[in-house]
């Protein structure tokens, strides 16, 4: 993701409007990446060396944790600790998908690439929504 988007979407007088943005977002990739392991979890399972049975049940999870974000940023002010713990679970699916291709996974080559890109992805997410959220607060 670009610096140039990142800077329109954030571009914004006002800090809650930066905050449901960054959770859109959030709530857009996050579902999609999901539905993608659910319709395609065998194919995607061979070609990330990942379990087609663990991608379609993160598929379900990352579905349902997409809408609720997504219902989070529809909010006109989202509730600050919600907030705080979609960037908390951010932040801690990135450190377990990281240690999951250290400690268990034994990826192909596109999944040694995927898994760290995701986790660097939410990780970017969860940093953009707590300094979002901190400019909201202010």
């Amino acid at each position: 993701m670009s610096a140039t988007l990142l800077g329109s979407i954030a571009r914004t007088a006002e800090p809650q409007a930066m905050l449901r943005r960054f959770l859109a977002l959030d709530s857009v990739v996050t579902t999609g990446n999901g539905l993608a392991y659910v319709a395609f979890s065998a194919p995607l399972g061979r070609l990330l060396g990942v379990g087609q049975g663990l991608l379609l049940e993160l598929g379900i999870l990352l579905v349902a944790y997409g809408a609720a974000v997504g219902w989070l940023a529809s909010r006109r002010q989202p509730p600050a600790l919600p907030v705080k713990l979609v960037i908390e679970t951010n932040y801690a699916w990135a450190a377990l998908s990281l240690a999951a291709l250290a400690l268990w996974f034994s990826p192909t080559a596109a999944g040694a690439v995927w898994i760290p890109a995701q986790a660097l992805t939410v990780a970017g997410f969860a940093l953009l929504q707590q300094l979002a959220l901190r400019s909201a607060a202010k």
